[in-house]
């Protein structure tokens, strides 16, 4: 693991990342979800041998801390940044949920997206009616009542993270998807409840490309077998673009 200091928008960040096989030519680079970090990507460290894989704590996340309140466009200005401060071409960037965003917005040569945030789905009823106790408690001044009504998304985070999560949590990204022009590979689990598979379907209709379903919930790629069929699905385009 290391830490590199860099400067986006007139603001510092340490972000932290590891290399593996640094001497290869290709870059395949990971991005983890909300709430997570570089370490649950790792487990694609076997299958791109012939890749240097660059993991990264996105800030907030991991060993990358962050006093902002950011926005997706944020993130992936300061990814960028880091990526540029390193030499890394934007090979191969694989983005699972809200790291599909950010992995999105960096136009990478081609973006493989794991259950991607973006689409925004109808708010079950409970879910309404939980973000509707808590705004008028607010408004009543009970704001301090607010760990017993926020997501466990960000249930012990901190009040900017907090701020942030809200930035990002229900950002429609369908034009973002729609103008995108690089190649794109989607998968989605059939049991994810978090980016259920009628997102996954929109988000073909909108990148106008396929979309491979995989058995599993939101973290299907921490099955063995779908880590092998993601490997093969990403070798096979870039067979078939060589």
């Amino acid at each position: 693991m290391a830490i590199r200091e860099i400067e986006a928008n007139n603001k510092k960040f340490d972000i932290s990342y590891e290399i593996i096989n640094p001497d290869r030519e290709k870059n395949i680079i990971f991005l983890h979800g909300w709430g997570s970090n570089k370490e649950v990507m790792k487990v694609f460290a076997p299958y791109f041998r012939n890749y240097k894989q660059i993991y990264i704590d996105m800030p907030g996340f991991g060993k990358s801390p962050n006093s902002y309140v950011l926005t997706t466009q944020d993130y992936a200005k300061i990814i960028d940044e880091f990526l540029k401060a390193l030499n890394i071409s934007k090979d191969i960037v694989v983005g699972h949920s809200f790291g599909g965003k950010v992995a999105t917005l960096l136009k990478p040569k081609l973006l493989v997206l794991l259950a991607s945030a973006g689409i925004v789905m109808p708010k079950p009823f409970k879910v309404k009616a939980k973000i509707k106790l808590f705004k008028i408690l607010k408004k009543l001044g009970l704001s301090k009542f607010r760990e017993f009504f926020v997501s466990d998304d960000v249930k012990g985070m901190s009040e900017n993270m907090y701020e942030t999560f809200k930035n990002v949590v229900d950002e429609d990204f369908s034009e973002v998807f729609k103008n995108y022009k690089g190649d794109v590979l989607i998968f989605g689990g059939d049991r994810d409840t978090a980016v259920p598979p009628q997102a996954v379907k929109k988000q073909g209709e909108l990148f106008k490309n396929k979309i491979i379903m995989l058995n599993g919930n939101h973290y299907f790629f921490l099955e063995e077998n779908n880590r092998k069929t993601i490997q093969k699905e990403i070798e096979k385009l870039l067979n078939f673009k060589n």
